[in-house]
């Protein structure tokens, strides 16, 4: 081989290796929390695909004082380039094809984090496949959303000492919090943001407050309101309570491996016009022969709160309990 040969194949290969190099660097726009990018086409969009993708999609978020979509969709024909629409952390592709197909993509350079196919011969089929597949899609994605506001958390948090010491748990709360009250068995943190504010309850009490074979909702709720003594509007006796207007929204979670009761719902100032919705979690801690409650609560009166409680539901899935 002649140097003339050896300097050509040996540009080259750097050359590659350099466009490789730049094309893996190249960033993805983080996108908005909670939205999706639906490519599909549009005579498929404005019709009963379209219908369906709306109402699994676009349901309204339970718990809040206000009618909120679950995501917030924008919609791309098919003739666009997946690769393109990266306003978003999750893509949904949706077209009549040859064979019925469903299919999730994970981490991909070139992609969003998640990209999902659905395909289907007909749209009967395509159909079938997003209800099917909706709420494995509607999972992912809020785990990723989650994850993602995890991370932002870690860059600059809020000192763990003064949580871990009381109540044996690591916590991760983004600097901007700050202590409002702190008692023996409870803390209240608060953060101001331009539409009003968001707060973190911390409290524990003993395992036979709440029990399996009692009325956990009543419990929970009255559990709630004791303790809404501390969160006190401008006049008096307008102490935090439970919303009386509609019944919580129930159910049972893990949280660092442990059985977990999960409510949902609106709380008020007594006597007062100040409203919100909470997210209250109720850990059954064997190891220290307790139950840890860890709620999220907002006052945005002016602006959406889906989001909001979407971080402060991050935040409180962060929780670790220290072993003895």
């Amino acid at each position: 081989m002649n140097k003339t040969h050896f300097l050509c194949i040996l540009f080259s290969s750097v050359l590659v290796s350099c466009f490789q190099k730049h094309e893996n660097e190249v960033p993805t726009k983080e996108g908005k929390t909670n939205t999706i990018s639906v490519i599909i086409d549009d005579q498929l969009w404005y019709g009963e695909i379209g219908d369906s993708i709306r109402n699994k999609f676009a349901s309204p978020v339970w718990g809040l004082t206000q009618e909120e979509p679950l995501f917030t969709i924008n919609q791309y024909p098919a003739r666009l380039l997946e690769g393109f629409v990266t306003d978003s952390r999750s893509i949904i592709v949706v077209k009549k094809s040859g064979t019925n197909k469903f299919e999730i993509k994970t981490n991909s350079k070139s992609l969003p984090r998640n990209t999902f196919r659905i395909y289907g011969k007909s749209v009967e089929d395509i159909i079938c496949g997003i209800e099917m597949n909706g709420p494995q899609i509607i999972k992912t994605i809020r785990d990723t959303e989650i994850q993602k506001i995890q991370k932002d958390n870690r860059k600059s948090l809020l000192n763990p000492t003064v949580i871990k010491n009381k109540f044996h748990v690591d916590l991760q709360i983004p600097t901007g919090y700050e202590y409002m009250l702190h008692k023996k068995n409870f803390i209240w943190l608060k953060k101001e943001i331009i539409s009003g504010n968001t707060s973190l309850l911390i409290y524990q009490i003993p395992k036979r407050r709440i029990t399996d074979g009692s009325d956990i909702v009543r419990n929970i709720v009255r559990m709630r309101d004791s303790v809404g003594r501390y969160i006190k509007g401008r006049e008096p006796n307008t102490q935090m309570i439970t919303g009386e207007a509609y019944a919580p929204y129930f159910s049972i979670a893990l949280l660092d491996g442990k059985k977990t009761y999960e409510t949902k719902g609106t709380w008020e100032l007594k006597n007062d016009f100040m409203t919100g919705p909470f997210i209250n979690y109720a850990i059954i801690d064997q190891s220290y022969n307790r139950i840890l409650v860890i709620e999220g609560f907002c006052y945005s009166p002016s602006n959406q709160e889906r989001d909001l409680m979407l971080e402060l539901e991050a935040i409180i899935k962060s929780v670790k309990v220290v072993k003895r």
